[in-house]
């Protein structure tokens, strides 16, 4: 464990060198600590002082130079009290790991059907006639969903997986909750795999919908639902127009698909009449998003696939609440009727200017435009784009505050005073209340809020619970005479649940009906929008063409990685082991690119002229989509400059980097990483 003592064995100059994996194993933090200007180890700070020296450095300064982060772990009770103590103080700098995943997915969802998370449930899945599953790994990232793609298809639908990589959880799946998935060699979860080039969805998805039009042509009231459109869309006609004509040589160079692949898959959506699209962040993290994912809305919306069983949208999340957050107020770009009603309900003034973003504070940060940097979870120096910018921004900022539970890279790249605060874990008990043990809630994809409840005994007697460390922060910084009673929140978690019934809109009642065995499904299935209508959009085609002599690299994660939390360095469903940083490059591109299969090389990206490198990856031959490369996120985030990003939503751009190999001189170690490509097959 990372008691007092480790952390005065490990001085910063020594943390610096080890790796985020190592950080994450040395365990559970026990004690608040402590790092001061010029100090070289972390020291252990009683929770008093560590309070104390917080709301001196907030009170000392202008709420604009404060930032509030939030990690998508957050449960919902600690998102609603977090974002009332950001807002008490006067700014809305709540950025949160929304920010650079799934916010295009919101930016394109709220003015197209008028709600910023997906429309379906798990149940819609097993019952829908087709599924596209788009620019996700569910073996990796959501393994939960598996079982319902193979539900689904045992009922007769279909599944297509869109994909630059042949992921293992595409193709097959072992259910190891059932003795036959361990024993037997897996059930197929896709019936058709169209492995696009990275950045090429958006021109597929033009091209199923001008090939969906011109099916309706030929035989009028078969694929489109007209009815539906006229009562409940707009913007159809410019939408048909624009996709009167299709340039077939671009389409197949944007995707990298033949047209007969295109046209196939064109059958199979015009003859389903529930149909679901799933995507996550292989179309998320591009220029472009915004408008992909448009384009997905076109489609669900030509045939009516909202508001009917097994039929709808599906943005597929990973972290475990990160839809809750933003549901519970986390969000730099809060709605006025939400602040509003929050202002009624505790006397607050709330700020109307929009705050910070993930990228923005990072901007911010590095300007030294910020003097106070909290994060409620989360390993942003990890997580971010640019990470020499992002720590070099960590290192400039007066005082970083870290509520977590294990050490991670953001402790040590620390602001000039950093504090860092031992919090529960999800499966810790909680139970030092007056009223006896609580619990927590959270919302997971398709929308539905369930109680979660920890078990085990807390590792330190040292630890608080995230509501009460908030609330203790906040009288703190505000004073026993505040007008929000945080004690009282804090004692007793169902006061913070009487307070969102007021507050956030489809949890009323929320104390009692977050008690029912399966939870509740919040309200996801309304248009509203302006208009009060469904909006078709209408954009040009954009795709991601490489300089020549360059490559499209994508970020990834590992089969045994949460986010930026490493459980091993084996990425068992690739069939990658031996280390993580490594290029995966199509075998027939090894030569164009003047590279050998496990050679090592430096990885240079190019953005506006200018250049980042990382050092020291092995290329690794693998049956990537062409001219499409790959690497594990965090390492190749250096690569990432902080100014690509989604249009619109600001979210960086981790599947959208063009770059270049350069062997290294001193390559004489043989190769230690390992691929087993035929895993795939």
């Amino acid at each position: 464990m990372a008691t007092p003592g480790w952390w005065e064995q490990h001085p910063i100059s020594v943390l610096e060198e080890k790796t985020e994996y190592w950080l994450g194993q040395s365990g559970r933090i026990t004690h608040p600590m402590i790092i001061r200007e010029g100090e070289s180890h972390y020291s252990p700070i009683s929770w008093a002082e560590a309070f104390e020296t917080i709301a001196d450095h907030i009170r000392a300064t202008d709420p604009d130079r404060s930032v509030f982060y939030t990690s998508g772990r957050t449960p919902n009770e600690t998102a609603f009290l977090y974002q009332l103590f950001a807002r008490s103080l006067g700014k809305n700098n709540l950025p949160d790991c929304s920010n650079m995943c799934h916010e295009s997915s919101g930016t394109a969802l709220s003015p197209t059907i008028g709600i910023g998370k997906g429309t379906v449930s798990l149940e819609d899945i097993e019952t829908a006639e087709l599924i596209f599953v788009v620019g996700q790994n569910p073996g990796t990232n959501h393994p939960r969903m598996l079982g319902s793609l193979a539900e689904c298809r045992r009922n007769g639908g279909k599944v297509i997986a869109v994909n630059p990589l042949p992921e293992a959880g595409l193709l097959r799946f072992k259910d190891p909750q059932t003795p036959k998935g361990v024993l037997a060699d897996g059930e197929r979860t896709s019936d058709e795999f169209l492995q696009i080039r990275v950045g090429g969805d958006q021109a597929l998805f033009q091209a199923l919908g001008h090939l969906l039009l011109k099916k309706e042509a030929e035989a009028p009231g078969t694929v489109v639902d007209r009815e539906f459109i006229e009562s409940s869309t707009d913007g159809f006609t410019a939408y048909a127009e624009a996709r009167q004509e299709l340039n077939w040589a671009e389409t197949e160079l944007a995707t990298g698909l033949e047209r007969a692949e295109i046209e196939h898959v064109a059958e199979l959506l015009a003859s389903s009449r529930a149909t679901i699209f799933c995507w996550a962040l292989g179309i998320t993290q591009q220029p472009h998003s915004v408008d992909t994912i448009k384009e997905i809305i076109n489609l669900l919306l030509l045939q009516g696939n909202f508001g009917k069983p097994g039929a709808g949208a599906c943005p597929v999340r990973g972290h475990s609440n990160v839809q809750g957050d933003r549901t519970f107020g986390i969000w730099e770009k809060p709605q006025e009727d939400f602040l509003q009603r929050l202002d009624d309900e505790f006397g607050i003034t709330s700020p109307l200017q929009y705050g910070y973003d993930s990228t923005e504070a990072m901007h911010a940060m590095e300007r030294g435009d910020v003097d106070v940097f909290v994060s409620l979870g989360g390993n942003l120096a990890m997580a971010n784009s640019d990470t020499a910018a992002m720590e070099a921004g960590l290192k400039r900022t007066g005082l970083t505050v870290h509520i977590s539970t294990k050490p991670n890279r953001s402790h040590v790249v620390h602001g000039k005073t950093s504090i860092i605060l031992p919090t529960l874990g999800r499966t810790d008990k909680d139970d030092k209340h007056p009223g006896g043990a609580q619990f927590l809630s959270v919302e997971k994809s398709m929308s539905v809020v369930s109680r979660t409840q920890g078990r085990l005994e807390p590792v330190s007697d040292h630890l608080l619970a995230e509501p009460v460390l908030l609330a203790r922060m906040a009288e703190a910084v505000f004073g026993p005479d505040h007008v929000i009673d945080w004690k009282a929140m804090a004692d007793d978690y169902d006061v913070i649940r009487d307070r969102i019934s007021q507050v956030v809109e489809g949890a009323e009642d929320f104390n009692r009906r977050v008690r029912d065995r399966y939870g509740f499904v919040l309200p996801n299935r309304t248009f509203a929008t302006a208009e009060g209508r469904a909006q078709f959009s209408t954009r040009e085609l954009e795709y991601l063409p490489p300089p020549e002599g360059h490559f499209v690299l994508q970020t990834m994660r590992s089969h045994d990685q949460y986010n930026t939390t490493f459980y091993g360095l084996d990425d068992r469903y690739r069939g990658i082991s031996g280390g993580r940083r490594v290029i995966l490059i199509n075998p027939a591109d090894l030569g164009p690119a003047g590279v050998d299969d496990g050679q090592l090389v430096d990885v240079v990206s190019v953005f506006n002229g200018e250049e980042r490198r990382a050092e020291k990856f092995r290329m690794v031959a693998y049956p990537t989509a062409r001219g499409c490369v790959a690497a594990y996120y965090p390492e190749a985030n250096a690569l990432v400059h902080r100014d690509l990003v989604a249009r619109e939503s600001n979210t960086p751009g981790f599947k959208a980097v063009m770059v270049r190999f350069e062997p290294r001189a001193d390559d004489e170690e043989p190769a230690e990483v390992h691929s087993l490509v035929d895993a795939q097959a």
